[in-house]
This record gives structure tokens, C-alpha cells and sequence, in this order.
């Protein structure tokens, strides 16, 4: 795939976001916020995500595995 057909699709992705959001009527300044609110937004979420899945899998496969019978690790 040649570089432009990557940028043009680049562009037309971010030409997609700003029409979603509504953010093409905006003044500069206040797309520019609106970028760094979305941006930390979204930053907070993944990681958050990346935290705290895990530890809820996990909790999770140790309770359905006590429901359906498995030994517990320790029996002291």
C-alpha cells in the first residue's frame, strides 16, 4: 500500500471523527479542547481497562470455578 493511499485514508478517518462529533463547527480554539478532553477521556478508559479486567477475570474464573466444584489452591 503506497503512502498516500495511507494518508488520504488517515485524513478521511479524521474527516469522519470531526463529523461525528459535530467538533468541524468549532473555533480552533475550542476543537482544540475539546481534542485534549476527548483524548484524556479516552486515555482514562484504556487505562482503567488495562487495571482493572484483569482483576475482574480473575476474581470471576475463582468464582464460578468454586460454583462448578474445583478444589479451592489451599485448604488451611
Amino acid at each position: 500500500m503506497d503512502m498516500k493511499r495511507v494518508k488520504d485514508y488517515i485524513y478521511w478517518l479524521y474527516y469522519q471523527y470531526l463529523l461525528v462529533t459535530c467538533s468541524y463547527v468549532l473555533e480552533p480554539w475550542e476543537q482544540s479542547m475539546f481534542h485534549t478532553i476527548t483524548v484524556t477521556v479516552v486515555a482514562m478508559v484504556v487505562y482503567t481497562a488495562y487495571v482493572f479486567v484483569p482483576i475482574h477475570v480473575r476474581l470471576a474464573l475463582e468464582f464460578f470455578s468454586q460454583i462448578f466444584g474445583a478444589q479451592p489452591d489451599s485448604a488451611v
